[in-house]
């Protein structure tokens, strides 16, 4: 298997940081955009679409700033992982999502258009689109 390449996407967003946690940390509030439901026990979430469904492992995650996670299917490849890290410009103020995943060489631009996809459902959901 190829290694997987690590690419990151600035998403600016109109929201308050602690709102956009609440978005990108907790089961509820990642079923309202990322996915269809999500369940979780402990530091396993399970990701569930229409017929499919994917586990990821809570790696690390700050309070109001950042969430990390690594798809169990990716356990052979222990480098990869997805992060989403809210970005506050300290002199605007303007608010960002920052979003750092690995996919493979021939993938990525398919990856970044997931992201820019899953971002937009964020952005509806917030009304800040």
């Amino acid at each position: 298997m190829d290694d997987k390449v690590k690419f990151d996407i600035e998403f600016p967003i109109h929201a308050s940081p602690q709102l956009l946690y609440q978005y990108i940390s907790t089961p509820s509030g990642l079923s309202e955009w990322f996915s269809d439901n999500v369940n979780s026990r402990g530091e396993l979430f399970t990701f569930i679409w229409d017929d499919s469904e994917e586990q990821a492992k809570l790696l690390s995650k700050k309070t109001g700033e950042r969430i990390k996670f690594r798809w169990i299917n990716d356990d052979d490849d222990d480098t990869s992982y997805f992060e989403i890290k809210i970005q506050v410009d300290e002199i605007t103020k303007d608010v960002s999502l920052m979003v750092t995943d690995f996919a493979e060489d021939d993938e990525v631009d398919e990856a970044k258009m997931l992201w820019e996809n899953q971002i937009s459902s964020l952005k509806q959901v917030l009304g800040s689109s």
